[in-house]
């Protein structure tokens, strides 16, 4: 039984771009994640299409509503077939306890987001939340698993951290993976594969690096057997 550690971001704004990408990928070898973009342009059926693939489907939507409607769309979410769904944390203790009671019968992970990686403290005064980022990501991590949520997404800066925290059960999602020598783009907070394994995280989510490689498997593979090894 595989369980692929590596989550490729499909950040496409086309169904067709995705799949090309998609069709030089392997189930055993990484999972998708499916974000507002793709899922804006080519909808549910484009999910079914990649689990009719054998991909397991990370649908980060981060639902963030009243409770009711969170519920609601975590349900309808659930009956797509996706492997992992998402909720905004600052929804609330109601809104990820909806959420969880919505799917209790499921096997689909619910995780919650945290802070966005591209937040930093600047963003944090605008917005009145007070505290370091550390700090908003650890309680609110806390409250995630207080609500009896599976995991959280969260830099890999934060996972050794939380990992100490919240233990080994918790289910750590970390985006924001570049390779060592690549740049930053827009993520404030970013880290290495390597480093972030170390750190604690069971799941990274990785874009750029593999969707513009001319070789995206064997990236995939290089980065399977880095993570393997450690």
């Amino acid at each position: 039984m595989h369980d692929p550690r590596i989550i490729v971001a499909l950040d496409f704004s086309s169904a067709v771009d995705a799949l090309q990408l998609v069709n030089r990928l392997e189930p055993r070898l990484c999972r998708l994640k499916v974000g507002k973009e793709l899922f804006t342009t080519a909808g549910p059926q484009f999910v079914e299409k990649l689990i009719a693939k054998g991909f397991d489907v990370f649908l980060d939507l981060k639902f963030h509503d009243i409770p009711n409607t969170v519920a609601k769309a975590c349900a309808v979410a659930v009956n797509l077939g996706v492997w992992m769904i998402n909720v905004h944390a600052l929804g609330g203790r109601k809104m990820m306890m909806a959420a969880r009671e919505a799917i209790s019968n499921s096997p689909t992970r619910l995780i919650a987001v945290t802070l966005l990686t591209s937040m930093d403290q600047g963003d944090l005064a605008d917005i009145g939340l007070q505290g370091t980022p550390e700090q908003i990501v650890e309680r609110l991590a806390q409250l995630t698993k207080d609500c009896g949520l599976d995991g959280v997404v969260c830099s890999a800066l934060e996972a050794k951290r939380l990992r100490q925290q919240l233990g080994d059960d918790f289910c750590l999602v970390t985006p924001g993976i570049r390779s060592a020598d690549s740049q930053s783009d827009d993520q404030m907070r970013i880290t290495t594969p390597r480093q972030a394994i170390l750190n604690g995280a069971h799941y990274l989510v990785i874009g750029r690096p593999i969707t513009q490689a001319d070789d995206p498997i064997l990236v995939c593979r290089q980065l399977s057997k880095e993570i393997s090894s450690i």
